[in-house]
Order: C-alpha cells, then structure tokens, then sequence
C-alpha cells in the first residue's frame, strides 16, 4: 500500500464526482421525469436563485483557490500538500471547496428543474467522504500530523 504521507490515495477527481451525478440526474429525468418546477410554477424564482447559488460557488472557489495559491500548494486532489492553509474560507470549513460545490450542484438542480439530482446527492456525499476527502485527510495528518490534528479540532469539516 502506498503512503499518504508521499500523496492522497484519492479514488476520484472530485469534480467528476459532482458532474457524473448531474449529468446521471438529467439522463434519468429524460427517461423518468420527476420535474419540480413546472408543477410549482417555480421557473422563474428557480433559475434567479439556481444562478444565485453557481455564482456563489464560483466566488467561493475563486476564495478557496486564492487561499491555496497564496500558500504555494497545491490544489490538485492527486498531489502532495506542501503547506496546511489554515486560513480564508478554510478558517470556515476544512472543504471549503467541496462546499461550494454543493452551492454549484444545488444551483443546477434548480436550472434542471428536477428531484433527480436532490435523490442522487446522498450518493454524492458518500463518494466525496469516503472516496476523496478520506484520504486528503489522511494525507493531511500523515504530512503535518499535530499541526492538523489541532486545525481538526477548532474547524469543522463542512460548516
């Protein structure tokens, strides 16, 4: 086995992740729709707040990458950190990336108009915990050891 203290053993890109999802919920409208907005009359207010929440995204990973870039690391889920960022959105969360992610997904599910991507996010979830974020963590501790253990217990791992 490989050591994660040389790289995160990452399964999946994590953006793939979020699109594969997305592009499966839409694929599955077209054969079992299960629309929300045109049954709501929700068309206009959906797609106002769908690209409310993409632009949030896009802003807070614009933040995220900032913050990363600002301490010579690397954003690359299959490459080693050479710095733990501490600071920006990850004084927040300690995925403030994947977190903006959700505000992207959510915001597409709003444009789609449909249930299918809200029924495939648990799924999403359990592949972006166990497949990705477990194991930057355990690269994370694996290369700074007490120094993430201490930012671990003072922030939180989504909000």
């Amino acid at each position: 086995m490989r050591d994660p203290a040389i790289r995160p053993l990452t399964l999946v890109p994590p953006p793939l992740v979020y699109a594969v999802a997305l592009y499966a919920a839409w694929w599955l409208d077209q054969r079992m729709s299960l629309a929300f907005s045109s049954a709501l009359n929700f068309d206009p207010i959906g797609r106002f707040i769908g690209w409310g929440l993409i632009g949030i995204g896009l802003v807070g990973f614009v933040w995220a990458l900032a913050a990363i870039w600002g301490h010579r690391t690397t954003v690359n889920p299959y490459k080693a950190a050479s710095n733990l960022v501490t600071h920006g959105p990850f004084a927040y969360s300690r995925n403030p990336i994947y977190v903006f992610d959700w505000f992207i997904y959510l915001g597409v599910t709003l444009l789609l108009g449909t249930a299918w991507p809200l029924l495939l996010a648990p799924l999403v979830w359990l592949v972006m915990r166990y497949g990705v974020i477990r194991h930057e963590e355990a690269h994370l501790l694996a290369k700074f050891g007490d120094e993430y253990q201490t930012y671990c217990s003072q922030v939180k791992r989504w909000l």
